[in-house]
C-alpha cells in the first residue's frame, strides 16, 4: 500500500472568499504549455495547439496562456493560480482529448492544491456533545439484554390526544350533572 497521502498537506475543504455567491471569479491566472516541436510524446500537445488552443483561449478570456517550445523534453502544463500556488503536470504522450481535460480541471480548480481531507465533515463551531447518533439517548442495559425482553415488548404509552381528551371531559361533566340532578 502506498504512503504517499501521508506526504500531502491535510486541511479541510474551502471556498475562496465565497467565490461564486455573488460572482464567480476563475482563480486560474496563468497557464504555460511547454512542448517539443520533434519528439512523438508531444505530439497531443501540438493537436492540441493546432486545434483547440484558440477556442479555449476565447472561452476564457481571464487567463493568460503562454505557448514554449523546447528541444528535447517532454510536453508539461503549468498552472499558475491566484494565491500563488503552481500545479505541475507531465503530459507525456497524452491525446487532445487528454490534455483539453486536464485544462478544464486546471481552469475550473479552486487553487491547484492538493490536500488530503482531515474530516469527512467540519464546522467552525464544534458541539461540546460530540456528534448526534441514532443510540445517544437510549437506555445503556439494551446493550447487555437478550432478546426476546419481557418488558421492551410491551406496548408504548401514547399519550390521548386533545379531542379525546376533552370528549373524556364532556362525558365526565355529563355524568356529574346527572348525579347532582337525581342527588
Amino acid at each position: 500500500m502506498s504512503n504517499s497521502h501521508l506526504f500531502l498537506p491535510s486541511g479541510f475543504p474551502r471556498a475562496t472568499l465565497g467565490n461564486g455567491i455573488g460572482r464567480y471569479i476563475c482563480q486560474l491566472k496563468r497557464i504555460t504549455l511547454k512542448f517539443c516541436k520533434e519528439r512523438g510524446s508531444s505530439m497531443g500537445m501540438r493537436d492540441f495547439l493546432e486545434h483547440d488552443l484558440v477556442d479555449y483561449a476565447s472561452k476564457h478570456p481571464s487567463v493568460v496562456v503562454y505557448v514554449k517550445p523546447r528541444r528535447n523534453r517532454s510536453a508539461v502544463i503549468k498552472a499558475e493560480y491566484c494565491n500563488g500556488e503552481e500545479f505541475w503536470m507531465s503530459t507525456y504522450k497524452m491525446t487532445r482529448e487528454e490534455i483539453r481535460k486536464w485544462l478544464e480541471l486546471c481552469t475550473t480548480q479552486n487553487d491547484g492544491a492538493e490536500f488530503r481531507f482531515r474530516k469527512m465533515m467540519h464546522t467552525d463551531t464544534p458541539s461540546i456533545q460530540g456528534p448526534w447518533t441514532p443510540f445517544s439517548h437510549r437506555n445503556p442495559e439494551l446493550n447487555t439484554a437478550s432478546f426476546p425482553h419481557e418488558e421492551l415488548s410491551k406496548p408504548v404509552f401514547i399519550p390521548q390526544s386533545a379531542t379525546d381528551r376533552l370528549i373524556e371531559l364532556f362525558k365526565e361533566q355529563q355524568h356529574t350533572l346527572k348525579s347532582v340532578k337525581e342527588g
